[in-house]
């Protein structure tokens, strides 16, 4: 089947050959690394760390309008491309893994969606993305404990405000208890302003003793 539709780049939509998935050689020598990982007080963190008291936090890719990111990322999404989702998340794992970064890791947690948006997409893409983390790193993941209590209009187009107000108390937990004394870290696919991080810090800080940790495919 492959001779007649061969697999194609993700980002560039070239024909992949020989050893390649989901991007060919050459988009992924493209790909616009941050190296947070060498950097502990890097834009991630900074820009989190005046909101929410964080351990540590980093992002893979430089997100740009039209760049490999927000085409990889859309194709997740959007596309529901889930073994491309889960491919980004191992190898982002497998490039980080020297640095440490999940050394103290207890458990990965997703951002939620709402369970309406949820049974429309029929999927989270930030869980398909901690389920290629957690296959590198062996970190358990956790979708139980963190929820969306209430649907918030998307995010795309609303000002850095608007986007703050958007996600105020709509993130609960359940059992607290449950977490205490863990280090969490927090997965989603972009950072923009923080304010959905933020939300979803504010509700695990309920939790007794807890440590919280970020981490992001991009960061715009």
């Amino acid at each position: 089947m492959a001779l007649f539709y061969p697999a194609l780049c993700v980002s560039c939509a070239d024909a992949l050959i020989g050893n390649e998935q989901f991007l060919c050689s050459e988009c992924l020598q493209k790909l616009p690394k941050t190296n947070h990982w060498q950097q502990p007080k890097n834009t991630s963190y900074n820009q989190l760390a005046g909101k929410i008291p964080i351990q540590k936090a980093a992002a893979w890719l430089y997100y740009n309008k039209g760049g490999i990111a927000q085409r990889s990322i859309a194709e997740i999404k959007y596309r529901g491309n889930r073994a491309f989702g889960q491919w980004i998340g191992s190898r982002l794992a497998e490039e980080s893994a020297f640095s440490g970064f999940f050394d103290d890791i207890d458990l990965l947690i997703p951002v939620p969606l709402h369970s309406k948006r949820l049974r429309k997409r029929g999927f989270n893409q930030t869980e398909i993305i901690a389920q290629g983390i957690s296959k590198i790193t062996h970190i358990p993941i956790d979708t139980k404990h963190l929820y969306r209590g209430k649907a918030n209009e998307t995010q795309t187009k609303k000002s850095l405000y608007e986007r703050w107000r958007n996600t105020q108390s709509i993130f609960q937990i359940r059992r607290a208890e449950e977490l205490k004394g863990k280090h969490l870290l927090l997965i989603d696919d972009v950072l923009t302003t923080g304010s959905t991080l933020e939300a979803c810090g504010r509700a695990l800080l309920e939790c007794p003793e807890v440590q919280i940790s970020v981490l992001t495919v991009a960061i715009t």
